[in-house]
């Protein structure tokens, strides 16, 4: 009985795809494929790059130093890329994987990480960073990759954000702010392009959240009365602002 292509494996690929295309995997996938699925010829898989949809492809040449697959069947269209702009400080190893991951299954459209005056983790390797969003990614279904940005200073940032994102207004998630419901704070940019900004474990400085406060596209926004840790933060701002004014609605 064929398998469902909700139990097929996803890989991520960066060939184009469509129907009758081949597409040759990495080293890497190829060892997935046979050694850890044991799969061979003629059994199945979903592709997807981020372009051209989810597809199910057959194996028509597995060998161990390199597989081939050729697209069959398009198993959904590509949607489209999310708008929401997430920024982060750059956490420890673990704990940056799991903000990564998650902000890539709740519908981040770009991931940036900003480097703060309290941020724990300088120099950041980008291919482990985009390693995780594509396992999120393949893991949940998401068509629509996320891109990474490079990494940032807070103050550049801010200085040349009307430049580099119009009128997108960005979302301040403000220890310091008085705690109260996010609900009015979110409406008044509904319909407008969003970003969120969330500050390492220390929280901003003084300095930093005085130059964000004095932004007229920041919008300081209260995640209640609980102390946070940087990742659940995370969630949480994006979880508030998917339900509120996002694509949970």
């Amino acid at each position: 009985m064929p398998r469902s292509h909700k139990t097929l494996p996803r890989l991520y690929v960066h060939a184009d795809l469509g129907s009758g295309y081949e597409v040759g995997l990495e080293r890497e996938q190829t060892n997935y494929l046979i050694n850890v699925m044991r799969l061979g010829a003629g059994d199945a898989v979903i592709l997807f790059n981020g372009r051209d949809g989810a597809w199910m492809a057959k194996v028509t040449d597995p060998h161990r130093k390199g597989v081939t697959l050729q697209c069959v069947e398009q198993t959904a269209h590509q949607t489209p890329a999310p708008d929401l702009w997430f920024g982060f400080a750059p956490l420890k190893v673990g704990r940056l994987d799991y903000l990564v991951q998650k902000a890539t299954e709740m519908g981040a459209g770009t991931i940036q990480p900003v480097i703060t005056r309290y941020t724990q983790v300088h120099r950041l390797k980008a291919d482990k960073l985009e390693a995780n969003i594509i396992e999120a990614a393949e893991q949940c279904e998401v068509l629509a990759v996320p891109t990474l940005g490079d990494e940032i200073a807070l103050a550049d940032l801010i200085a040349h954000w009307q430049r580099d994102h119009g009128l997108r207004r960005l979302i301040f998630c403000d220890e310091s702010a008085p705690s109260g419901s996010p609900v009015s704070q979110l409406r008044r940019v509904e319909g407008l392009p969003v970003g969120i900004l969330i500050g390492p474990e220390g929280g901003f400085s003084d300095e930093e959240r005085t130059l964000l406060l004095q932004q007229s596209f920041v919008i300081p926004v209260s995640l209640g009365p609980r102390i946070l840790r940087a990742d659940t933060a995370a969630v949480a701002a994006l979880a508030v602002v998917q339900s509120i004014i996002g694509d949970w609605r």
